[in-house]
Parts: C-alpha cells; structure tokens; sequence
C-alpha cells in the first residue's frame, strides 16, 4: 500500500511478522524537498521492544545452527532481491531523505554487493589448532556473539543499516536494529528482501520509536550482546557509556571533520574537482566527507577558482527531477546548523566565494558553499559541519598542516593530494585517521576495513575485520579421556 505521494505504508518487522506497534503511536515522515508529510512511521512500546528481543533470542538460536551453507544460500537470494529491487528502493529512498535518484540507487546496488562479500567472508571466519601437550587438542574458535542491537542514522538509509545486518548476519547472529525514523520506508524495503529470501523468523527485528527510549531498552536487556551504532559523537558517547554500565562491548562508527592536504606539488584543478565532488556528494551529509580544505599558499587561488567553478555547475533541486545532481539536506535542523556555521565565520571575517546562503523556495535546499579567510576560531573549523560548505585555507609548510589536521578530537577519514611518494608516505604516516585516500576522496568499499580512532570511535566495518565484533573467540582445551 502506498500512500498520495507513493511512498508506502511503513511498519515495524518484528518474530517474522510486519506490524503497527502497541498503541498504533506515529510520527510524521517529511519529504525534505518539499516539506510535505508524505507518511507516518509506527513507534515502538516497550512491549513491542521485548518482543523483538524475545525474537531474536529464539532467533540466534536458530540462525547459529543454520549451516554456513544455508546461511549463505539466504544471504545471497537477499543480495539478489536488493538488487532486483534498487531502482524502487532509490525511489523511496529519495522521497524521504532527499538524495538525487542516481545516488540513491546507486547506494541499493552497492548494498547488494556489500551483503554478497561479507556472506562470503564469513565462509573463512576460520579457527585453528595450536600444537600442544600429548594428549591435548588446543583450539581456537570462532562463533557468533549473540543478538546485536543495532541503531543507524538516516543520511545512507541502505547502506547504513546493511552495514550492521550484513555483517551480523553473516556472523551468525541476530539482531534488533533501529533505523531512522526519518527514513524508515527504506529500511523496511531493505529488511523485506531479506525476509522475502527466506530468512528465518525473529533473526532480523526491524524497529522504530524515540531514540533515547527505544537505545536504553535495547541496551539493558539481558538478550543483547553487542551494541553496534553510527551517528554523532555526542550520542556515540552516551550510548558506550550506558553499554559499558552492562559490561557490554559496542561497535562505534561516529562523527569526523576530515581534512584534505594539497600539497606543493599535487595538481590543484584536478584536486579541487575531486574534492568538490566528494564535498558535495549527499550534500556534504557523510561522516567521512572532506570538511577543510589545506592547500599550499601556492596553489590555493588555482585550486580556490576550480573548486568554486564545480560548485557553481551544481544543479540544486529535488532528488527526482531529472538532472539534479545535489539534493535538499535531510532536514530542518541541518539547514540551521549550516546557517549558523556560515553566519559565524562570515562575522569573524570569512569570504563567500559561492553559496553561502538558503535557497528561497520550499525545500531544505542550501546552496553549495566555498569560504575562504576563515579564521581558525570559526566554529566551522571545529565543528563537524555535515552539509555543503568547503572552508579553503592556505598553509606554507607541511608539518604546520599536519599539526592543523591533527589539532581536533575527530580522527575518521582524511585526504592527501601529492605526485611524489615520499610526501604520500609522510601523509599516510602522519595523519591520525582510520581512513586515509591520496589523489582521490574515495568513500567505503566493502573489501576493506573503515573506522575511526580518537572521538571518532572503535571497531571497524567492511573488510574481513567488519566480522570481528560479532564473534567471539573462544579458547578450548581437551584433554583426550584415557
């Protein structure tokens, strides 16, 4: 069923079963591009949380003694639906988060081939004998840490929530996860394939309801075992802090403010276009999107004036329209949050070369920004701006711009332009970040691991290490019966 504006009916998913919730409590979903409601999300009771949880206990039961096998046979038919089903996915996925199309189904897609690779690797979640004492077999193994209580924020409203299913499925373990209620349609698109694959009932738990109440629940049940989260610094805190309390460990993808160094002898147009395009994607809506700009004094009004051009070739509208290549920002309270960073940086003596202001039509649209003298108390150099404004400053030295990227607590992604190789090996070595690309500003892949350190959290997704929290190793020693 779908509503006026073809955006279907959301529910919750909860013991293989889609439902209202208890007391049939909703709140508003809103089309970022035209600020009309176009849906209602149910919100979880308390009841209903215990019912997921009572789920996926029954279900980690049965998906642990599931053959490896079956497991990925079911992993895989998901994989297959998902990218079956892309092109709707992305439509549903623009209506309520705002993306352009092309984005949107371009993340279902990868989606797909996120599960495929994280199904298969789980095939080498391998143990190992240990040679010991005649008469003793020493071994290693590997096996699933339990249910998992997953929550996910709304800007890859696929990709975010398949990151954590993905990866705990193939582990073996089940999960409640609580996906945005901002963007829920897609979520529940997303858990549908799987369901629709033949997962068995109460693995997979989709819910949604007031975040504080909804985590708090999920986190001091007895059933959970693993808290896996991504979203802001602030919240990553609270909730490590309120799983620590159970002596339960968590899995923290949080917030970033990554810098980009463009050094003396990188090529500043080609930098500047792959920046810009980086900076702009999701409308700068990326936890790991380049946030400030460090160009050698140089190059800087060469790659200033290029950067500037891509900015202004952008075409700002509504995610369905054809030809729009930057959405609307999610909601309201990121266009405040973007006006409050221009506005302060602009009083402390920052140049708009671009932008700089909201659109005047209906829509959460804000025009992609590019800034420059910005002084280093600016807010916007210290705070994670999650939206489409480039800060560009000039450095001399090398070592002063690696102190400059380093000098904050967030330590998620970073970016390094440079032609020669001792300069790459001195970025590599001296950024503190978990995610470092050089000559591009590439995103996530599923082959390899991403992460934060410092404030911008613990634990890793993608690559074989994505397994790592959601099993556990255990150390068995038999001593052979006489």
């Amino acid at each position: 069923m779908t509503t006026d504006h073809g955006y279907p009916a959301v529910r919750m998913y909860i013991a293989g079963e889609w439902c209202q919730g208890g007391t049939g409590n909703t709140a508003p979903v809103i089309n970022p591009a035209t600020e009309e409601v176009i849906g209602e999300v149910p919100l979880a009771t308390g009841d209903d949380l215990d019912r997921a949880l009572d789920a996926a206990a029954r279900g980690a039961r049965i998906w642990r003694e599931t053959s490896i096998a079956r497991r990925t046979a079911v992993l895989h038919a998901a994989a297959d639906l998902i990218g079956e089903r892309a092109a709707e996915i992305g439509r549903i996925m623009t209506l309520e988060q705002g993306k352009p199309l092309a984005e949107s189904t371009g993340e279902a897609r990868r989606t797909a081939d996120t599960l495929r690779w994280h199904a298969d690797d789980a095939r080498r979640a391998y143990g190992r004998i240990i040679p010991s004492a005649p008469g003793t077999v020493l071994t290693v193994r590997r096996e699933p840490i339990g249910p998992v209580a997953a929550f996910t924020p709304w800007n890859f409203p696929v990709g975010g929530p398949n990151r954590k299913i993905s990866s705990a499925l193939s582990a073996g373990c089940s999960l409640v996860i609580k996906a945005s209620e901002e963007t829920p349609a897609t979520a529940a698109a997303l858990v549908a394939c799987y369901a629709d694959a033949g997962l068995p009932a109460g693995v997979l738990n989709l819910v949604f309801g007031e975040p504080a109440q909804v985590s708090a629940h999920l986190i001091a049940s007895p059933v959970t075992r693993l808290i896996a989260f991504t979203g802001s610094v602030p919240v990553g805190k609270l909730l490590a802090a309120e799983a620590g309390k159970v002596m339960k460990p968590s899995l923290m993808e949080l917030g970033g403010h990554a810098p980009v160094i463009v050094c003396e002898d990188a090529d500043p147009g080609r930098a500047a276009r792959r920046a810009a395009q980086a900076k702009f994607f999701n409308a700068g809506q990326v936890c790991t999107s380049p946030s400030r700009f460090l160009v050698h004094d140089s190059l800087v009004e060469d790659f200033t004036a290029e950067f500037v051009k891509a900015a202004e070739a952008l075409t700002v509208g509504d995610g369905l329209a054809q030809g729009t290549t930057m959405g609307p920002l999610a909601n309201e309270r990121r266009i405040e949050a973007v006006e409050r960073l221009t506005a302060d940086a602009v009083a402390r003596g920052a140049t708009v070369r671009t932008g700089g202001e909201r659109l005047d039509r209906p829509g959460y649209f804000y025009a992609p920004t590019v800034l420059t003298d910005v002084p280093a108390d600016a807010a916007l150099l210290s705070e994670e701006p999650f939206g489409p404004l480039a800060p560009i400053l000039p450095f001399t030295d090398l070592d002063e711009a690696l102190d400059i990227a380093n000098s904050l607590p967030y330590g998620l992604a970073a970016y390094g332009f440079t032609r020669s190789s001792a300069t790459a090996e001195k970025l590599s070595d001296g950024l503190e970040a978990g995610i470092l690309s050089l000559n591009h500003c590439g995103g996530s892949v599923h082959e390899a691991p991403s992460g934060g350190v410092k404030d911008s959290g613990y634990g890793r997704e993608g690559g074989p290490e994505a397994l790592d929290a959601y099993l556990i190793t255990k150390r068995v020693s038999h001593l052979l019966a006489d």
